[in-house]
């Protein structure tokens, strides 16, 4: 097979496995549902995770400051592509929602962790934990997300205004308040560099230092990820303590999680970029992780019974039966995937199926 051109066939793998899941707890009966249906959590809660709610919340400990101590950004403002300074490997979180095509740089995420926006008419939350490296968004109907000053397995606890629930990010499950047990609706957040999202979107409105607080925008606090330094090297140690340990990777190792309500994965992101394309068991489903190599990013799927996948990573366009799409646009079900750091994931999922080249 040409190496530009990879297939997954209904049934097959192009991988081995590094980890088998094992059995998850069943965290059903610590839920306590509000009445209300939220514009913002989902129908199904997302409890693959191996341990029930009461256990984690046990875990919580204090980051060493309060609520909003961190203060998220509440009234983003925006700039064309041309008007803002940043280097071409910097890093930035894309996301594209109806005509909204926004990017949000990470030297100004890691001072707030959160953006509190408006996409495509639909109120969200843009989230990033720098002590995990991981990024996802939230839609979070009438409330804001604020950062708790709480940490599990050095993950950034969220709370909603409204009730105070706790939200710990990579759980996007809360585990304190009235939406105990509940999780977030989701959706995908693109970890990529300036430079490839700017040749991609040239019209894309950027995240601009005009947050109303000051900070040394220039200057990250934990190291640099271009190249990787100080607290973001893959060796280097967690500053809290952690759920689970697990010395398969290297601590820091960059990571892509997905979950459903019956299963998780964790797949290495580089091993992703030199397969391109990669089926994973979630009991029963099977995703399907494609990559993108335009931007460096993962897009994962639900593969349909007796679909074949052919990706094209030359042209970045999937094959399947009923036609040909952009990597970005395949018409199956979409899975949430996060980037994010090893053992930030496998702590909360330590059942997951690992996918990776070690």
């Amino acid at each position: 097979m040409s190496p530009t051109r990879r297939a997954v066939i209904a049934g097959s793998a192009v991988s081995a496995l590094a980890g088998c899941p094992g059995q998850r707890s069943d965290a059903s009966s610590d839920e306590e549902h509000t009445t209300e249906t939220s514009a913002m959590t989902r129908d199904r809660p997302l409890l693959s995770f191996d341990r029930d709610i009461a256990s984690l919340r046990e875990e919580t400990i204090a980051g060493g400051f309060g609520p909003d101590s961190i203060p998220s950004i509440d009234e983003p403002v925006f700039a064309e592509a041309a008007a803002v300074q940043l280097d071409e490997g910097a890093i930035i979180f894309g996301v594209v929602r109806g005509g909204d095509v926004r990017p949000y740089p990470q030297d100004i995420l890691v001072y707030h962790e959160i953006v509190n926006d408006v996409l495509d008419g639909d109120p969200v939350a843009i989230t990033y934990c720098p002590l995990t490296g991981s990024v996802t968004g939230f839609d979070r109907g009438s409330t804001t997300f604020g950062v708790s000053g709480d940490l599990i397995n050095n993950n950034v606890v969220m709370f909603d205004r409204d009730t105070e629930s706790r939200w710990p990010q990579i759980l996007s499950t809360a585990t304190e308040g009235p939406y105990r047990g509940r999780s977030l609706r989701e959706f995908n957040v693109s970890w990529t560099t300036w430079s490839r999202w700017r040749d991609v979107y040239p019209d894309t409105r950027v995240l601009t230092k005009d947050t109303g607080h000051v900070r040394d925008y220039g200057v990250d606090p934990y190291g640099s990820y271009n190249p990787p330094s100080g607290y973001y090297r893959d060796d280097s140690s967690p500053m809290f303590p952690v759920l689970y340990f697990d010395d398969r990777y290297l601590r820091k190792r960059s990571f892509i999680g997905v979950r459903t309500a019956e299963a998780a994965a964790a797949v290495e992101r580089s091993y992703l970029r030199e397969v391109g394309i990669l089926e994973v068991d979630l009991r029963g489903d099977f995703g399907v992780l494609l990559h993108d190599s335009t931007l460096d990013v993962a897009y994962a799927y639900r593969r349909p019974e007796n679909e074949e996948v052919l990706l094209d990573a030359d042209s970045g366009t999937v094959a399947t039966r009923n036609g040909t799409y952009p990597v970005s646009e395949v018409p199956f079900d979409p899975l949430v995937s996060m980037d994010v750091m090893w053992f930030g994931w496998i702590g909360f999922y330590p059942s997951s199926a690992v996918y990776g080249s070690a």
